[in-house]
């Protein structure tokens, strides 16, 4: 199968007005109610766009977070997410359908809580380097002898701001999480995150895969004042997923995620710098590690997937 074209930016969509522009995706407005969700196939590091994109990426995004949306739904009780469909709005132009076929999500709109909800079931990256120093994580007293890579007693929370393209995300604590988004929610946040971590950690444990940490989003229906997962969901973009069967305490673990190509810019010497494009060996790198996490948390071939074998 040819490799496809890198689509970094998406063209004007007939009949829908672009309302938002992410780090990785595009928002457009279906209705009142509803909007269409493109994921590109930019890339981000330490809160900077790459110059260039990984192919598929974005593809890769949606039909991962669409399994992981359907997963959940069977395995927390009365879950409500945003996503609707991967069938596009009939509005779109027949032209216009192969460019956003499978990239693309119809969600529901909602309102959107200001902040990441950070769950970390093992002590590795920023954090590491935190217990390193003082013995905490996120603020949090931690146990003493933890080594890297080692999983929690149980997972904990670390939330953050959401930042807007181009600007940095900030960890808050969770005191401050509740004075942005009110105490009656923020509790639920919490709640909701760590069962929707401990779930799929468990599913993916089963197929190779450990999920050191993961960030969700959540919005809410105004109507039934319910908590709602929105986003992308348990991606390699939002997630640091390492191999089960190469998993070793004390060390950094190999993964497949961005932490590939986060270790060739921090390597260069270009870590948080803008206007950096990644050399083909740290796109085919990036891709392949992509692709081998979606296969093996879907069963599915990735060159099925993309044919919607």
């Amino acid at each position: 199968m040819a490799e496809p074209q890198v689509l970094t930016t998406i063209p004007a969509i007939d009949g829908l007005s672009k309302i938002a522009t992410g780090k990785v995706r595009e928002l457009y407005e279906v209705d009142k109610n509803t909007l269409l969700f493109v994921a590109t196939d930019r890339i981000s590091a330490y809160d900077v766009i790459m110059g260039n994109g990984v192919p598929s990426k974005g593809t890769l995004l949606t039909l991962l977070s669409a399994h992981w949306f359907d997963v959940l739904s069977g395995l927390i009780p009365n879950l409500k997410t945003h996503f609707h469909s991967l069938e596009l709005p009939s509005s779109i132009s027949t032209s216009q359908k192969p460019l956003l076929q499978n990239r693309s999500m119809v969600v529901r709109k909602l309102k959107i809580f200001p902040i990441e909800a950070i769950v970390r079931g093992y002590i590795t990256g920023s954090a590491w380097k935190e217990y390193q120093k003082s013995q905490t994580v996120h603020t949090i007293p931690m146990p003493a002898g933890l080594q890297n890579g080692q999983a929690f007693p149980d997972p904990i929370y670390t939330p953050s701001t959401k930042a807007e393209a181009g600007a940095n995300d900030e960890n808050i604590s969770i005191a401050q999480a509740r004075e942005i988004v009110g105490p009656e929610y923020a509790e639920k946040i919490e709640k909701l995150a760590l069962s929707l971590y401990t779930a799929a950690r468990d599913y993916a444990l089963e197929r190779g895969i450990i999920i050191a940490d993961t960030k969700f989003e959540f919005g809410l229906d105004e109507q039934t004042n319910e908590i709602v997962l929105v986003d992308e969901v348990l991606t390699p973009d939002s997630s640091r997923f390492w191999p089960k069967e190469k998993y070793k305490v004390g060390q950094e673990q190999e993964s497949f995620d961005k932490q590939f190509l986060r270790d060739w810019l921090v390597k260069e010497g270009l870590k948080g710098k803008k206007g950096v494009s990644m050399p083909e060996d740290v796109v085919e790198g990036t891709a392949g590690r992509y692709r081998e996490a979606f296969e093996k948390l879907t069963g599915r071939k990735w060159g099925d997937a993309m044919r919607g074998v």
